[in-house]
């Protein structure tokens, strides 16, 4: 089974800078106690942003965005909550995001404002459930997105086209969803230009058309974005949308799985294990399923448990083949499930 991965959430967002600068230039602005250029470093640490390569540590990026918060610079303040809230470069702790949230929202940052709102329809951090509140947090944020949208913000309008594709905070308008997702990928917006491949890929707000979705994956894949990488490579692998090319979805499966993409690592180990598109090597399909494993991706942890059974790529340990079954198990995995209750009998 393929990974087509998908991208919804409002946590992800475009350059600070207006034209992308150098990692020196940045590096520079950095250290000379420029906030923005704190908070742009960091999301590249983080990975958040990807118009410019470099490795991935969380830690850094917490660091980067402390820095910056300091100053009460309103989006670092909002990305220290992401940060708290996803656990990345530090436990995770939704109440800590919460009062970072607060304090990035009271000076009007949507997002924050959008992220309170889902604590409080989700109940978290120590909230009391609301949908009053919920709904309070969601029109603040609303307002602002739009303002922006109209006036030609492509953040804004990717996060509206967010909104209407969940039905958060608005009723649910997939039309809409996609309206707002090509205002901000005719700008270049890579998330954009990726959840409106998904719209076309699914036909959701618009007649399908995977030779369009093929085309907007691109773009955003070229800009590196990992999801719209892998989403790439799985058109490439399965011929949807243009001539199937397994050598060049493994290109693009490679590119998104060595930034850190679990689907990506899935797919790619499936590739090296079945020997399409390379020559099989199930010694490397058991190191990309490790890694997505280990971030908790089920059916990679159902296929390591697979090649521990049977001595595949790795030493035959039944003891181990169990963790992982059982770990993807717990996940709902079937074949899992029925894999460790024959093993028990």
């Amino acid at each position: 089974m393929k990974k087509l991965s998908i991208i919804i959430f409002l946590v992800f967002a475009c350059s600070v800078f207006g034209q992308t600068p150098t990692l020196d230039a940045l590096r520079q602005k950095a250290e000379q106690g420029d906030a923005a250029a704190q908070v742009k470093l960091g999301r590249l640490y983080a990975n958040i942003d990807t118009n410019i390569s470099i490795q991935r540590d969380d830690k850094e990026a917490l660091r980067l965005l402390r820095e910056a918060a300091k100053q009460n610079d309103a989006a670092a303040l909002f990305w220290l909550g992401v940060m708290y809230e996803q656990g990345k470069g530090v436990e995770k702790n939704e109440i800590e995001a919460l009062r970072f949230y607060k304090l990035s929202a009271a000076q009007g940052y949507a997002k924050a404002q959008w992220n309170i709102g889902l604590m409080y329809e989700e109940g978290r951090a120590g909230l009391r459930k609301s949908a009053a509140q919920a709904d309070k947090w969601f029109q603040k944020a609303m307002m602002l997105f739009r303002q922006s949208a109209e006036k030609g913000d492509a953040e804004a309008q990717y996060s509206l086209g967010v909104v209407y594709d969940n039905g958060e905070g608005a009723a649910q308008d997939k039309a809409e969803a996609v309206t707002w997702y090509r205002k901000a990928a005719e700008q270049g917006h890579a998330h954009a230009q990726t959840n409106l491949g998904v719209m076309y890929a699914s036909g959701q707000g618009v007649a399908k058309d995977e030779a369009e979705a093929a085309k907007w994956y691109s773009r955003a894949a070229e800009q590196g974005l990992a999801t719209a990488q892998n989403n790439l490579g799985y058109m490439y692998d399965t011929g949807r949308g243009v001539a199937k090319d397994e050598t060049e979805a493994i290109k693009w499966y490679l590119k998104a799985a060595e930034q850190g993409d679990a689907d990506a690592q899935f797919n790619l180990g499936s590739m090296y294990a079945h020997g399409r598109g390379v020559a099989k090597d199930e010694s490397e399909a058991v190191k990309w399923w490790r890694k997505a494993a280990e971030q908790g991706e089920a059916d990679s942890q159902a296929n390591l448990g697979y090649m521990y059974l049977h001595g595949f790529g790795v030493k035959l340990d039944k003891n181990e083949a169990k963790t992982w079954l059982k770990k993807s198990a717990a996940q709902g995995n079937a074949w899992a499930a029925a894999t460790l209750k024959s093993l028990q009998q």
